[in-house]
């Protein structure tokens, strides 16, 4: 199968995600969206418990996410941060989640705001306040997390969302390392700026994302969310790279920000689905790899399921992109697997559909691992349902590998690095999933 697709076959894919519809296989989106209490994460109030202030209906959908995964090097400190998501689909409210997950000490955010992001720092339009629970400040305890009240701002798909968050006191917040786009914090002391639809007082930037890490929107037309849950090509690196001398055309050029777009232009209106990325850089499926650094322990596919797939909202689908850090991190096929099997097993049990990718080519790899990756990669396609335990397979190992040298990427796709996708490569990857196969995991099971 080609590694990418022409217009006509977009049609042809569009077409057969009508067929799908008239054949009953699609559902109303009140059955599709599955963002119940059953496995949904309700709000978390300031003391670390449960409340109720956030709507637990079957309207709300993760549209943008970014997992957390480390400490920031630097605290804030009375200060103000703005972050920007790029929405996968919109509706006519949203609700944010703000992460303390790393965190040793409470953080306590005294004003949040949200509106459509404009040029640089600035918001376009109204700036909207949010609330927990109905007030303004919000203590989120050391290792925890709070979803907001639903805010009244409209949004469409793919539209940018500024985040503004007040951080009092002396906290180191947590951040998702490489958002690929430059986010903003004022200075140091300057207090609160959310209100502001001036970006003049964010004079500092980041290249991660601070405290906040998922964007619901509430939207009942929508058929479910779709999370890409994996390592580095799923987080998006590669994706700012467009080749020797060219300069890529703005930002989200990561494979599921393509994908997304691709859902919105050739998939009827009232058969949408959002996708969210749950991807971290050098992460692994398993954590058991006898190389695997301090650094990513606890970030393991299965330690962090909870909170960045089961907690999210709306969540029918995942697409599985793991086991390259694994078989460089010294695992064989038999732990890959047994971790394999944990997740899906975890996944499917929550109504959610689990379509897994074939471990992709790395020039690195001893014999060894390549016998372990074909292995893998056997058991994965077995059937197309990992022999019963998954629901499909994405092949991006096709899709990736160099006709000629099959262990190694395509240089059309490659950054040089020999592992990660460059923008051309990214678009490929976007292009092969199967829409249809993404629209099916909201079907009435």
């Amino acid at each position: 199968m080609p590694s990418f697709r022409t217009s006509s076959l977009r049609r042809a894919a569009s077409a057969l995600a009508l067929t799908l519809v008239a054949s009953g296989s699609a559902v109303s989106a009140t059955t599709a969206a599955t963002a119940d209490t059953s496995r949904a994460a309700a709000p978390a109030s300031a003391s670390g418990g449960r409340h109720s202030a956030a709507p637990a209906g079957r309207a709300w959908f993760t549209s943008w996410a970014q997992s957390q995964q480390e400490l920031a090097p630097t605290p804030l400190r009375d200060q103000s941060v703005r972050m920007i998501t790029r929405l996968g689909q919109g509706g006519g409210a949203l609700r944010v989640r703000i992460q303390n997950t790393f965190g040793t000490t409470p953080l306590t955010v005294d004003a949040a705001t949200v509106g459509r992001s404009g040029a640089g720092a600035a918001v376009e339009g109204d700036v909207h306040a949010v609330t927990f629970d109905g007030r303004r400040e919000v203590v989120v305890p050391a290792g925890g997390e709070v979803w907001s009240d639903a805010a009244a701002l409209r949004t469409r798909a793919q539209d940018d969302v500024a985040v503004s968050l007040s951080v009092s006191g002396t906290v180191t917040p947590g951040r998702h390392t490489s958002a690929f786009r430059t986010n903003y914090l004022t200075a140091p002391g300057s207090g609160d700026h959310t209100a502001e639809a001036s970006g003049a007082a964010y004079t500092q930037t980041v290249g991660s994302t601070y405290l906040v890490s998922a964007v619901d929107v509430h939207n009942p037309k929508l058929r479910g969310t779709i999370v890409a849950y994996g390592s580095s090509v799923v987080d998006g690196t590669g994706s700012t790279d467009c080749g020797p001398g060219c300069t890529p055309d703005g930002t989200d050029h990561r494979w599921t920000d393509e994908l997304a777009r691709r859902v919105t232009a050739e998939l009827p209106r009232t058969r949408q689905v959002a996708i969210a990325n749950a991807g971290i850089a050098g992460t692994t499926s398993s954590a058991d790899c006898p190389r695997n650094p301090a650094g990513i322990r606890g970030l393991d596919a299965a330690a962090r399921l909870d909170r960045d797939v089961l907690a999210l909202h709306g969540v029918t689908g995942v697409i599985y992109y793991y086991g390259t850090n694994d078989l460089a991190n010294g695992c064989d096929a038999d732990l890959i697997l047994r971790s394999y099997d944990e997740v899906f097993q975890r996944l499917r049990a929550a109504g959610i559909k689990v379509y897994v990718t074939p471990i992709t080519s790395r020039p690195g790899y001893s014999d060894q691992n390549n016998l372990d990756r074909h292995a893998v990669g056997t058991h994965v396609k077995k059937g197309n349902t990992c022999d019963g335990t998954c629901d499909g397979v994405v092949d991006f190992d096709q899709v990736l590998k160099d006709p000629l040298k099959p262990n190694s990427i395509n240089p059309a796709y490659d950054t040089g690095d020999g592992v990660h996708a460059n923008v051309a490569g990214q678009r490929a990857l976007a292009d092969f999933v199967s829409l249809p196969m993404l629209l099916s995991s909201t079907a009435h099971r």
